[in-house]
């Protein structure tokens, strides 16, 4: 008998069924997308399985919860911002933004998480979330401010890695023998 690594035996498995309801195994209660959720704001480690084939489906409930998200309140993302998005779908920069977006959450991510301890530092204690509502509608011209200094500094790593990587492929290319006036060489 194996035993199951810490990691795993954390994770909270949850079963969805052809009735599209989600079932969560730890609980053994049926549990809804707003039920999901509050997992994913509890960092709870969890993954949906399909209960017939097994096959995860963790990445499309999180995409059923932003969709519903979006579709309520205020949207995170305005109408350009995802037909951006859905171009790159296929492009050969695809994998490349993938990881430039989540490594810009991380970063805004850690960003929060200073400010967090920052207020803790100052004032004995950390603040919930109505506080920092209230916070940021004090300061939401700094926080702006702030937050177009970063994406400036972001869209200039963008802009030079984008060289660097002009730059690799030039030298990678020019060691191969193209003939004059072929397809490449035209493009």
């Amino acid at each position: 008998m194996t035993q199951a690594k810490p990691a795993e035996a954390a994770q909270r498995l949850i079963k969805k069924y052809p009735n599209r309801r989600l079932y969560d195994t730890r609980t053994s209660t049926y549990i809804t997308l707003a039920d999901v959720k509050q997992l994913v704001i509890a960092s709870e480690a969890f993954q949906v399985v399909d209960a017939k084939t097994g096959e995860d489906l963790t990445r499309s409930i999180l995409l059923q919860i932003i969709l519903e998200e979006e579709s309520g309140g205020m949207p995170m993302f305005s109408a350009p911002v995802l037909a951006q998005i859905i171009r790159f779908y296929g492009h050969a920069m695809q994998g490349i933004m993938g990881s430039y977006l989540e490594k810009n959450l991380q970063a805004f991510m850690e960003i929060q998480e200073r400010m967090a301890e920052q207020s803790q530092g100052l004032y004995g204690k950390q603040f919930g979330p109505e506080v920092w509502a209230q916070f940021m509608n004090v300061q939401a011209p700094m926080v702006q401010s702030m937050m177009n200094n970063y994406i400036e500094q972001s869209k200039n790593l963008f802009v030079q890695m984008q060289g660097q990587m002009q730059d690799q492929a030039r030298n990678l290319f020019s060691t191969f023998p193209f003939p004059p006036g072929s397809k490449d060489e035209q493009r």
